[in-house]
């Protein structure tokens, strides 16, 4: 389960204020915006969706917003969660997405235009060289990788983490952090070719282009 549905469903059930954040073994906290991801794509996310280029899969896709974003724009799109909550609220709200892991099998195999890794869902599963692996084989020749990343100086790193909303404490999680700064090598040792970074608002965001000889053992 990503931290972005396990901190919606939380947040959903409940209707409480309480701020729910990331705390990692290292003493680090993360404020999640929870808000956010209950409301409309913001102006910042919808400039990053206009780089999307069909077919487009949302990788840890929590309540589907992206996924019914797109679709308004005539851009085909599926989301993927592992979460059941996620999903449950996502196809609510009519937006068609799997529940399963990225590591499972994924419907249209070296075919999709564009992967969505937003809200820090490059942090699933706490390896994101290995999930950009899967993503770059899950492409097609020339697709990309939409992702969002932490803040320049923002050490990349993994660590156990979980999530906290006042007295509430979850479960020990692997889970990965990728600055803006550590995103090419990152990329790089996944197999995608070339990259380009942006800030929006005081978020920051990059495309991953796949490479045309990329690695596609990870492919299931």
């Amino acid at each position: 389960m990503t931290a972005t549905a396990t901190a919606m469903a939380a947040a959903t059930i409940t209707g409480r204020p309480t701020e729910t954040v990331l705390r990692g073994n290292d003493g680090s906290t993360i404020a999640l915006p929870v808000d956010r991801w209950q409301a409309e794509p913001s102006i910042e996310e919808l400039d990053v969706l206009a780089r999307a280029v069909a077919p487009v899969l949302d990788v840890g896709c929590g309540p589907g917003r992206h996924v019914l974003a797109l679709a308004r724009r005539g851009v085909m799109a599926l989301g993927v969660d592992a979460s059941p909550s996620a999903v449950h609220l996502a196809r609510s709200s009519g937006a068609p997405v799997l529940e399963r892991s990225i590591f499972a099998r994924v419907p249209g195999s070296g075919r999709w235009g564009t992967a969505l890794l937003l809200d820090g869902n490059v942090g699933i599963g706490g390896d994101p060289v290995t999930l950009l692996c899967r993503v770059a084989a899950l492409l097609s020749p020339g697709g990309s990788a939409l992702v969002e990343v932490e803040a320049p100086g923002v050490a990349t790193r993994v660590l156990s983490a979980r999530l906290e909303r006042g007295a509430e404490c979850g479960p020990w999680f692997r889970w990965g952090l990728v600055g803006a700064d550590g995103i090419a090598d990152v990329a790089g040792r996944a197999g995608f070719a070339g990259l380009e970074i942006w800030t929006g608002g005081d978020r920051w965001f990059a495309q991953l282009h796949r490479a045309p000889s990329a690695d596609r053992s990870a492919r299931r």
